[in-house]
């Protein structure tokens, strides 16, 4: 296993410990998990966990909760393996070491009430591929494509249960177009800025399986102000609670 950093989030309230060179979650798992906010005793799936942080976060804000976290890199799923069991979530979080391709509803004791997903960003043959692997196939479509990421989510889900993601606003046309096709509804969308005068790099966008149609259109979300730091909205992500 490559060396590994700890850092402290939510206040304090949980550890995570990453790759120090290799792949690190971003600001965009923060604002998923932030969004996600799951119902007392919902079943969720975390498809591409990493280092385990969307659950962790999760299972911190949301104890009644059950998460299995889908990683297909052994050791990243062995890093949040081990953040599960340091954060003392073992009882709530279940880490799954396999490709999501093969989810079946039997792996996860039944359909979820949520799927959320950081899911690459870039098509495999777009772009300078990182040298590192982890970084590699967590940015490229290089284990998993945007069609088959999408695909699991919509056979994974309960009908009327709810698929979260985060996506390059570029690709908002390809996305939306998956959803569609393994009958996930986009319910609800946001754009992401940077700063106030920036355009949208990212969005936020939740869907409903068998939902019908109609969606929204949420104001803006920015996430940094004009000296650098971050915005109010976005310094609440890190806070354990919600108000």
């Amino acid at each position: 296993m490559k060396r590994l950093t700890e850092d402290k989030f939510l206040n304090g309230r949980i550890r995570i410990k990453q790759s120090r060179h290799g792949y690190r979650f971003s600001i965009d798992a923060v604002i998923v998990a932030d969004h996600a906010k799951p119902r007392t005793g919902d079943r969720v799936i975390d498809l591409g966990t990493g280092c385990g942080i969307i659950p962790v976060i999760l299972a911190c804000r949301f104890p009644d909760i059950t998460i299995y976290g889908v990683e297909v890199q052994e050791e990243l799923a062995e890093i949040a393996a081990l953040n599960v069991e340091e954060n003392d979530m073992a009882g709530r979080i279940v880490i799954l070491c396999m490709d999501m391709k093969s989810l079946r509803h039997g792996t996860t004791s039944g359909p979820a009430d949520l799927v959320v997903c950081n899911p690459p960003y870039r098509k495999a043959e777009s772009g300078r591929v990182n040298p590192d692997d982890q970084r590699a196939v967590a940015r490229h479509e290089i284990k998993v494509t945007l069609s088959e990421v999408v695909g699991a989510a919509g056979r994974m889900l309960n009908i009327s249960g709810r698929f979260v993601t985060i996506y390059p606003a570029e690709r908002m046309t390809d996305l939306l177009t998956q959803m569609r096709s393994a009958d996930i509804e986009p319910k609800f969308i946001r754009m992401i800025h940077s700063r106030r005068n920036r355009e949208a790099k990212l969005m936020l966008v939740e869907g409903r399986k068998g939902g019908g149609p109609g969606s929204k259109v949420g104001p803006p979300l920015i996430i940094y102000q004009k000296n650098g730091s971050y915005t109010g909205e976005v310094e609440k992500m890190f806070s354990p609670n919600f108000s």
